[in-house]
C-alpha cells in the first residue's frame, strides 16, 4: 500500500436558499465532548484493491448503515491531512433523515492500558448543516471540500 488512503461521500441538498451537507459527529471516548472540529464527512480507509469510489459508497453505507445515494457523483478532488493521510471525497446530492442512520461501529481498548475493549460508533450523531456551520464543525482538514461543492455553483 502506498500510504493511507480514505473516501467519502459529501451528501447535500437544497431546502431553501442555502444549500445544506450532511456531516456526522466522531464516535468514541476522545469526541464525546468536543464539538469545533469534531465532525467529518461519512469515509473511511480503503487498500489497493479497491477504487476509491467503491470505497466511498462501501464507508457510506458501512458508517451510515443506510445504502448510498445512486449518483451522480460530483468529484471534489483529494487532500493530504496533516497526519498524511489522504482523502478523497465526492459531493451527491440526496434527501437523507438522519434519525434513520444506523450507525457502524467500532472497538478499541478503554480506557487506555485497562485491557478493557469497548464497542463505539463510528459516527455518534448525524446532521444537515449550512455550509458555513458546517465549516466551524469539520475536522479542518476536510473543510476544503466543502469550499470546493460551493465552487459548484
Amino acid at each position: 500500500m502506498t500510504g493511507r488512503r480514505s473516501a467519502g461521500l459529501l451528501l447535500y441538498r437544497r431546502p431553501g436558499p442555502a444549500p445544506e451537507v450532511l456531516v456526522g459527529h466522531m464516535g468514541g471516548p476522545f469526541w464525546a465532548r468536543r464539538d469545533q472540529a469534531a465532525w467529518s464527512i461519512p469515509k473511511g480507509e480503503y487498500g489497493d484493491d479497491e477504487e476509491p469510489l467503491a470505497a466511498a459508497v462501501r464507508e457510506f453505507e458501512e458508517e451510515l448503515g443506510l445504502p448510498a445515494p445512486a449518483g451522480p457523483y460530483l468529484p471534489l478532488g483529494e487532500v493530504r491531512q496533516a497526519g498524511g493521510k489522504t482523502v478523497s471525497v465526492w459531493a451527491v446530492e440526496a434527501d437523507l433523515d438522519p434519525e434513520a442512520v444506523v450507525p457502524g461501529t467500532f472497538r478499541m481498548e478503554w480506557p487506555r492500558g485497562s485491557g478493557r475493549v469497548q464497542e463505539f460508533p463510528e459516527l455518534d450523531r448525524v446532521a444537515w448543516l449550512p455550509l458555513d456551520r458546517a465549516g466551524e464543525k469539520l475536522v479542518a482538514g476536510q473543510r476544503v471540500f466543502l469550499e470546493r461543492l460551493a465552487a459548484q455553483w
